[in-house]
């Protein structure tokens, strides 16, 4: 048995056709060789922009934080730090320019009413003695003001009683004339001239009584402007009198002497500040709380205190009206007994509490709420995060209240979503 060979397939060319066939088989391997090449590079092409795309829409999850929509009790709170600060800490300041002589240094325990520095004022002092002198004065002037109007009024009540004592004469010598002429032994001449005396008599008495009255008023008119200067003049001996008096600084209560800004034998000037005392029997602690939370915050709200003694009670007791830096200051008071031990400006830890809000869906607190404006988020579907509507409520510290878009069980990228841009559909990877 014999085995066919390709013989019989061959054909011979002869002549111009294998010159041609020769000829054109290097140009057409050429062109099978670029279009190869066009086709491997359109590929790679392909795949590092199928790569790129697929990569500029995709996140990997270890560069998210995820959190998954629950529902629970939502406690709205407010953290912040807290120095202890004393309620009442008056500082003292020279009520006129002199020489301070301090008594006591920063710190020492002061009792009411114990001077703690005293300023040398000559000025003051010559001044008080120069108004006393004139107090003397008018009231020396007042004193004789009153004497006069005795006089007077006395003089006027001596002249009234002058003139009714003529009045009654001259009734009685009416009497008599009448019943003479009665009798037949005056003429009726005699008794109208002893009428007209009568009535003479009488108009001196009404003018000597009108007279007492004008006499009275003019000499009580006098005397009283003459009290009232001596008021007016024993007012400003009484303030000279305090502010002398107030050259000796005591303190207004039972504590502690604070920080003393003069130094021993220093001029100081009016109203400048001296020292101040510290009430140590009444503490406080100032906080600062962000502007967008003060519109929360109300007197009488519970609060937690922490310090080195532990975590004590307490409630806000004033809210600053007005914002500083952005931030609002608000002072709490232990609820109870103030705790031992603890000293001005030192720090604590402070968690106000505002309301609870049961039965709520909530989700952890994160950046998305600020990116979004609380109005939309990216939530998880089948590895990839998708920007749906949102609709939020009330936040405290660590979470936020859901009121619609999501429902419970679903995962929210809370943090991390910064570099998904514009697009409505960005996958997950490593999750």
């Amino acid at each position: 048995m014999s085995i066919r060979d390709t013989s019989g397939q061959d054909r011979p060319i002869h002549g111009n056709a294998a010159a041609s066939a020769q000829a054109l088989s290097p140009r057409r391997r050429q062109w099978l060789y670029a279009g190869a090449g066009v086709a491997a590079l359109a590929v790679v092409v392909g795949w590092l922009l199928s790569g790129w795309s697929a990569g500029a829409h995709s996140f990997d999850a270890s560069r998210l934080r995820i959190a998954e929509v629950t529902r629970g009790d939502l406690v709205r709170d407010i953290s912040a730090e807290g120095r202890v600060i004393a309620s009442n800490s008056p500082t003292l300041y020279a009520i006129a320019g002199g020489t301070v002589t301090l008594q006591v240094v920063a710190g020492d325990k002061v009792a009411k009413g114990q001077a703690l520095a005293e300023i040398d004022s000559p000025e003051l002092r010559s001044r008080l003695a120069q108004e006393q002198a004139t107090l003397a004065g008018l009231e020396a002037e007042s004193s004789r003001a009153a004497l006069d109007a005795q006089m007077t009024r006395s003089n006027a009540r001596k002249l009234l009683d002058q003139a009714e004592i003529d009045r009654q004469a001259a009734q009685r010598d009416l009497e008599r004339n009448q019943r003479a002429f009665e009798g037949g032994a005056v003429a009726q001449i005699d008794v109208a001239r002893a009428q007209d005396a009568l009535k003479k008599t009488e108009l001196g008495v009404a003018h000597a009584r009108n007279e007492f009255g004008l006499q009275g008023q003019g000499a009580g008119l006098d005397m009283r402007n003459k009290r009232l200067l001596a008021d007016r003049q024993r007012a400003v001996v009484s303030e000279l009198q305090r502010q002398v008096d107030a050259l000796t600084l005591r303190a207004p209560f039972d504590g502690q002497v604070g920080q003393v800004m003069a130094a021993q034998r220093q001029n100081v000037a009016v109203n400048a500040a001296v020292l101040s005392v510290v009430d140590l029997g009444v503490f406080e602690v100032e906080i600062k709380v962000p502007e967008s939370f003060a519109r929360d915050l109300a007197i009488g709200m519970p609060a937690q205190v922490t310090g080195p003694t532990g975590t004590l009670a307490a409630e806000i007791s004033a809210v600053s009206p007005e914002v500083v830096n952005g931030e609002v200051t608000g002072r709490l008071r232990f609820k109870h007994k103030q705790p031992p031990g603890i000293r001005q400006n030192q720090r604590m830890s402070v968690r106000v509490l505002l309301d609870t809000r049961r039965n709520v869906l909530m989700v952890e607190r994160g950046p998305f709420l600020e990116q979004g404006g609380g109005n939309s988020a990216w939530v998880m579907d089948d590895g990839s995060a998708v920007k749906r509507p949102l609709r939020t409520g009330a936040s405290s510290l660590n979470a936020v209240e859901i009121l619609g878009g999501v429902k419970e069980g679903d995962r929210i990228v809370v943090s991390g979503a910064d570099g998904f841009g514009e697009t409505e559909r960005v996958r997950i990877t490593g999750e």
